[in-house]
């Protein structure tokens, strides 16, 4: 399970995100707080540790782009995914470069967050369980893309599927 933390000072916006997240598989809310400095204490604690964070940039007292550089200069390895009403090309500039996996603009239709908690957990099962990783994997992986690379796309012989040719090739 993906363990996630929402961090959102609107308490009906948390908790929507809540339930959206309960209905993709793969994931387990593990809480939600409204500051900076609730989140910073959450995830120090590490208990249990914390592997995605849904953020929120514009809070009362708090941006969530402060959060960013914390979360980047911890031990623990926590992706983030902004949902934010910020579309300003600044804040986006910024969360991207900070490596956020994902950003939804509110409002968004659950089938966008439904996508973006699907791609995340396709990467993050392959980060878990591969040591290594072809050309063709990496770029999939890296783009989000399932659009077949060039070499995907040559016809193999009847009987013939990639997963067997891969097998003998290795």
């Amino acid at each position: 399970m993906i363990n996630v933390l929402i961090v959102d000072d609107d308490p009906m916006v948390a908790e929507l995100n809540r339930r959206y997240l309960e209905q993709v598989e793969g994931f387990c809310w593990q809480g939600s707080v409204s500051t900076i400095q609730a989140a910073k204490q959450k995830l120090q604690a590490n208990e249990p540790p914390i592997d995605l964070v849904l953020l929120d940039i514009y809070m009362q007292k708090d941006n969530g782009l402060e959060l960013l550089p914390v979360i980047r200069q911890m031990q623990n390895n926590i992706d983030v995914i902004m949902i934010s009403s910020a579309s300003d090309m600044p804040a986006i500039k910024q969360a991207l470069r900070y490596g956020v996996v994902d950003y939804l603009i509110k409002p968004f239709q659950f089938a966008r967050f439904q996508e973006a908690l699907s791609a995340y957990r396709e990467k993050h099962q392959v980060q878990e369980q591969r040591d290594t990783l072809s050309q063709a994997e990496l770029d999939n992986l890296i783009r989000r893309s399932n659009t077949p690379s060039p070499t995907d796309r040559i016809r193999l012989p009847k009987g013939l599927t990639k997963l067997t040719l891969q097998s003998i090739w290795e």
